[in-house]
């Protein structure tokens, strides 16, 4: 794998964590508890879901 491709797929999944932290941030507070989530952790789950 070249340096390029290495950073390329990095960027990939930084936008990715974004975009699912953004998600989850932003979802209604009675939908987060449906899914038995708190928005507060956001960041956690999406950096586990995105990077394992």
């Amino acid at each position: 794998m070249t340096v390029l491709t290495k950073v390329r797929i990095a960027v990939q999944k930084r936008a990715a964590y974004l975009r699912l932290k953004n998600e989850l941030a932003s979802m209604p507070q009675d939908v987060a508890i449906d899914l038995g989530l708190f928005r507060e952790d956001a960041a956690k789950i999406a950096s586990k879901a995105i990077y394992g």
